[in-house]
């Protein structure tokens, strides 16, 4: 049985140790947000946070985040920085397929938390762990830096 705070929430789930985090919280939580795309942490499709650190759940014990806090694309909203990622999101208009968005908006507010005006390159060091099929980079990119030179950034 697992402990798990998951969006500031505690549940209990009766999963093996090994399980990955992704599928503990798609197939027994019933959160869907967070996406599967290739399994071996690679994509970035599956990133979420435990606390505050952006992750790939695909790879990802479930035991490895016991007594930790996780959060999901389902409520990054409540976030403050998290908020303003998806607000310039739709701003921009970054999404096409919108498949791996929910990972890249996951690695995007981890990086703005971490650092709030971040350069080019330290955005591309960031995202270059999600891929985007549909090529959406530049406005992915766009969107993290709309968020950092906001008046609300820092």
């Amino acid at each position: 049985m697992q402990t798990l705070n998951v969006n500031g929430k505690q549940i209990e789930a009766d999963v093996p140790d090994d399980m990955p985090l992704l599928w503990v919280l798609r197939d027994v939580i019933g959160l869907t947000g967070t996406k599967f795309g290739c399994g071996i942490s690679m994509c970035g499709a599956c990133t979420v946070h435990v606390d505050g650190k952006a992750v790939r759940s695909c790879v990802t014990p479930v035991s490895s985040v016991s007594g930790k806090s996780v959060t999901t694309i389902e409520a990054v909203e409540h976030d403050p920085v998290g908020r303003r990622v998806q607000q310039a999101w739709r701003h921009i208009d970054v999404v096409q397929c919108g498949y791996c968005q929910s990972g890249q908006i996951m690695s995007a507010t981890a990086l703005l938390k971490e650092t709030p005006q971040p350069s080019d390159q330290q955005i591309d060091a960031a995202m270059s762990g999600n891929i985007c099929r549909c090529g959406t980079y530049a406005r992915i990119r766009a969107a993290i830096t709309l968020v950092a030179n906001s008046k609300e950034a820092s």
